[in-house]
């Protein structure tokens, strides 16, 4: 093997590598945070979460992502440690799905339906599908599928080229000699455990070893305790992850650890204990990519026969290294249990991160409509104990615009679907318009308090009007919030009448105010504090069309409120006119 195999082999593995990512994100983006919704919400028996962590795993190609998904779940509080477990023994199974489509590339036979098999045959096919699905198609779908054929492509491609590179490495003595002391048991597990911590993908590291065995040099004896130490160093990605995060998170890590590293020590000591005194023939035998993922397969499945009746007793195992007393300081102090939906971990899977980044907005909405409503209550209600309240659900909201408004904003450097990306801007814009309407909401509290403390009141015309008013904004809050958390388009589409409706009974209720100025019928100081309540409450049903607006143009590419309203006006838009006259009788002034 000379300096130019040397590279020839080095950029197999950079395609090999670059392969792999590229059809994980293409299959990441393709679920949309479906597969994360199915394991979070279907997790309730350890049996069929083994199964459904098969399943993830196998689509998306990586144990290590569905690892860090659970620790992430664990971590946000949404996914017990029991269940975790099941999830984790079936990812370790779905992960050798990768070693099988990779053995293909091995295939040897002149018919041609075998050869058609083999991924150096279908894999150009395969590559030009994808481009053409690239280059020519706008539907998001069919651009995420032309991403998964490319990354397929470029990884059979580059495991082909890693193959074809070291079959020179065969004839040289260093190499072999190099192979024979790793067929001590330890030396070759911690080979195998210290590449795969590396390059932090199990898949990958087998994948490397399968490209290996074309020099014919690699014996049963050398890839069996390498592929043993792979399963080891996989836990090296989900341990990382638990760092910072809460006790269970940490304890969801340390599961994973002990059953590949209990796997791996029950599988070794009974093998070689039998190979002492059987002497198995095959492992002095070459072993090729088929045969690896054989062994790949027979020890994850054996792993977890074995140790599916003792997954309780990992559990407990995991909560004696981390006993209950650690972190509960932290966890006294722990912020709301929906910032934990935020984690961090999410962010690999985008899909699924928008998903939660939804909810925690939502939920923000929540607080911010039961902030307005207290404080329209205080106008004829007024009581400290609730003012409090209100300036308290306002601090909270605060809190949710700048902690969600930094997870959109790293969530938006990610590699998103278009509608994903639709989403994450359209999140930004509505968390922005809550926190003004919250800031509104303190605003109707002082002036509630104002009035309060000076003994004034408003007039019975006043308060009646007023009485419309906040029914036509209690009906604009209602129907945005709802449209949002719903996700309801055509109802969108009714807000900005009501909202223009609410901006001319705003103009009508000052007119009328200044005529009772004039008549002496109302003062100055009330006079100012009717203008604020109308100010705060015309200017929240703006932000409720902001909402709205937002929703409807996370459809397209444009967020621009001021275009979309000066386009319905210069439409004369019969159904707009026509909702509008009608919520113009609906709060009519007496």
């Amino acid at each position: 093997m000379d300096f130019f195999d040397l590279l020839t082999m080095l950029g197999g593995l950079a395609l090999f590598l670059y392969g792999m990512e590229t059809m994980g994100d293409g299959l990441a983006k393709a679920s949309g945070g479906k597969l994360e919704r199915i394991l979070e919400q279907l997790t309730s028996n350890t049996l069929r979460a083994v199964l459904l962590g098969a399943g993830v795993t196998a689509v998306i190609q990586s144990s290590s992502a569905t690892t860090v998904m659970v620790v992430g779940f664990v971590n946000s509080g949404m996914m017990q440690l029991t269940q975790a477990v099941g999830i984790i023994m079936g990812a370790n199974i779905g992960t050798t799905i990768t070693s099988w489509i990779l053995s293909l590339s091995g295939i040897e036979s002149s018919h041609f339906f075998v050869r058609l098999l083999k991924p150096a045959s279908f894999s150009p096919v395969m590559a030009l599908i994808g481009v053409c699905f690239l280059m020519f198609s706008k539907k998001e779908k069919k651009r995420d599928a032309g991403l998964i054929l490319i990354g397929f492509a470029i990884l059979m491609t580059g495991m082909d080229t890693m193959s074809g590179s070291v079959k020179p490495l065969a004839d040289v003595p260093e190499f072999t000699g190099l192979l024979t002391m790793f067929s001590n048991p330890v030396l070759g597990m911690l080979c195998g455990a210290l590449l795969t911590a590396v390059i932090q993908s199990s898949s990958a590291s087998v994948g490397i070893l399968q490209a290996l065995c074309a020099t014919g040099a690699v014996s049963f004896g050398a890839a069996i305790p390498i592929i043993m130490g792979q399963n080891i160093g996989t836990c090296v990605t989900a341990v990382l992850s638990g760092i910072g995060a809460h006790k269970n998170a940490k304890r969801t890590a340390l599961v994973h650890l002990y059953f590949n590293l209990m796997g791996t020590i029950i599988f070794m000591t009974i093998f070689y204990i039998l190979n002492s005194f059987m002497q198995f023939e095959f492992m002095k035998q070459p072993v090729n990519a088929a045969g690896i993922a054989a062994v790949h397969t027979a020890f994850n499945v054996a792993a977890t026969l074995v140790l599916f009746p003792f997954s309780k007793a990992l559990v407990k195992l995991a909560c004696l290294t981390i006993p209950e007393s650690e972190n509960k300081k932290a966890d006294a102090n722990m912020n709301a249990k929906d910032f934990q939906l935020l984690d961090m971990r999410f962010l690999d899977t985008p899909g699924y991160a928008v998903e939660q980044s939804r909810i925690v907005a939502v939920r923000m909405a929540e607080l911010v409509k039961k902030a307005l409503y207290c404080a329209v209550y205080l106008l004829d209600n007024f009581n400290e104990e609730l003012t409090g309240k209100v300036m308290r659900l306002e601090k909270s909201v605060d809190k949710y615009e700048d902690e969600l408004g930094s997870y959109l904003v790293k969530l938006s450097a990610k590699n998103l679907s278009e509608k994903d990306s639709h989403t994450v801007t359209m999140l930004l814009h509505c968390i922005g318009d809550f926190e003004r309407i919250s800031d509104h909401a303190v605003n109707i509290v002082e002036t509630a308090k104002e009035m309060h403390q000076k003994k004034i009141h408003f007039s019975s015309k006043a308060r009646e009007e007023l009485k419309i008013f906040i029914r036509a904004l209690t009906e604009i809050v209602d129907s945005a919030f709802a449209v949002f958390s719903e996700e309801d388009y055509e109802r969108a589409a009714k807000i900005e009448p009501l909202e223009e409706a609410i901006d001319y009974l705003n103009q009508q209720l000052k007119k009328r105010h200044v005529e009772r100025l004039r008549t002496g019928a109302c003062t100055m100081e009330l006079g100012f504090a009717l203008a604020d309540l109308t100010t705060n409450f015309e200017r929240i049903s703006d932000h409720c069309s902001n909402v709205a607006i937002a929703l409807i143009q996370s459809r397209t590419d444009g967020y621009e409120a001021h275009e979309y309203t000066a386009k319905l006006h210069r439409e004369n838009n019969p159904e707009f006119q026509k909702e509008y006259m009608a919520y113009r009788k609906k709060y009519i002034l007496p």
